[in-house]
């Protein structure tokens, strides 16, 4: 496998760098494609496919290759890798639920490869509002291809404007779906990590009353006004408009207590105020125990590219290519450190990159299981074998 990492502003950009790398010999067969909501994909779509590239793409919320950073823009990892490696499928929730959309997406893998590994971007909300089960999609996928899966990826962002995300291919698109790199582990090696890095901080709370992502009551007291209380924040309950997610919501995400595997981080994205309730980026269940995060610092990015280096450095493994899916929380709350942990995990493994920032991840995490994470970087390295 062969590997270029290329940025652009626009898609006349990614043309000329495109036919820069081909002029030197680079003949890349698939494109991984992070894009801003405000970009053209469709003119993107139609300039790979005319150089019969596959397209893996998904929309961003930030983007990012090697020693670059951006908002708005275009990042994509171009490989040459045998197409009888891989596949692309996209696979849409219209008329079915997650699960069954999931389940169906495994299964078409299943008749591809007897090992099929995953890198899956889905939606996080379609532009009419369907909220997309990160979890459910998990663990689908693992109920039917089994435990020893191989999945990692982000959900799609729409630049924090939370007005619709989507995932495509060379000729599909979906506000309300998934896409899946689809690889053939026998012949493509994958090591990867997901990890946050935040400490939990404080005793256990408990979610009294919820429905769905609404958390309604904590401890028996009003969410919103424990949450931002216990935070030494008190605008909520005032008149004065502040970006909720921005301020504090990204930076101290909750850590969901989960019996027997990692704890769920979990971001509250916005506030309903007349409810006195904490709106959540995914479902929590009434009865769940919580801890708060420490605030964000250095340590946390620290932590990432070191666990990172211990990995490698245990299995041997040598890559070609690396690519991240990192939450969009991380860059709100760590701000440029959000940079250095990307570049730092580039650095550890020394091959092109790219990677966006994103609305929830999927990947391994320390303990080895497979989960749907938040406020986490989750990232995979690849090698062909």
């Amino acid at each position: 496998m062969n590997a270029r990492s290329l940025k652009g502003n626009s898609p006349g950009e990614i043309n000329i760098a495109l036919e820069t790398c081909m002029a030197e010999g680079f003949s890349p067969t698939l494109a991984v494609v992070f894009i801003s909501v405000k970009q053209d994909r469709n003119a993107v779509c139609e300039l790979l496919t005319r150089h019969g590239i596959d397209v893996f793409g998904s929309t961003s919320s930030g983007e990012f290759t090697d020693g670059h950073e951006s908002t708005g823009e275009i990042a994509l990892l171009l490989l040459d890798i045998r197409k009888s490696n891989y596949c692309v499928l996209l696979e849409s929730f219209d008329g079915k639920t997650d699960e069954e959309a999931a389940a169906t997406l495994a299964k078409k893998a299943l008749r591809k490869f007897s090992k099929p590994a995953f890198i899956l971007c889905s939606s996080f909300f379609s532009v009419d509002g369907k909220v997309v089960n990160g979890e459910v999609l998990v663990r689908s996928i693992e109920s039917v291809v089994g435990p020893q899966v191989n999945l990692f990826g982000g959900m799609a962002g729409d630049d924090l404007s939370f007005t619709g995300s989507w995932v495509f291919t060379n000729d599909q698109a979906s506000d309300y779906g998934m896409v899946a790199l689809v690889l053939n582990e026998d012949k493509i090696d994958l090591q990867g990590m997901a990890i946050s890095g935040w400490k939990p901080l404080g005793v256990f709370m408990t979610v009294t009353k919820s429905e769905k992502n609404l958390i309604y009551t904590i401890d028996d007291k009003p969410a919103l006004e424990m949450y931002l209380r216990y935070l030494g924040e008190e605008r909520a309950g005032s008149d004065e408009q502040f970006d909720f997610f921005k301020t504090v919501g990204g930076h101290y995400p909750f850590q969901i207590e989960r019996e027997g595997r990692q704890a769920l981080m979990c971001t509250p994205i916005g506030y309903d105020k007349e409810k006195e309730a904490l709106v959540c980026e995914a479902d929590v269940p009434q009865g769940s125990r919580f801890r708060f995060s420490t605030p964000p610092d250095f340590d946390i990015i620290e932590t990432v590219i070191e666990k990172a280096g211990e990995l490698k450095s245990a299995t041997q493994a040598e890559a070609e290519a690396l690519l991240i899916f990192s939450c969009a929380g991380r860059l709100s709350a760590l701000g440029p450190l959000a940079t250095q942990e990307n570049d730092g995990l580039a650095d550890v493994w020394n091959v092109p990159m790219a990677g966006f920032f994103t609305y929830g991840e999927f990947g391994r995490a320390v303990n080895g299981k497979h989960e749907f994470h938040s406020t986490t970087c989750s990232w995979v390295a690849l090698k062909e074998k």
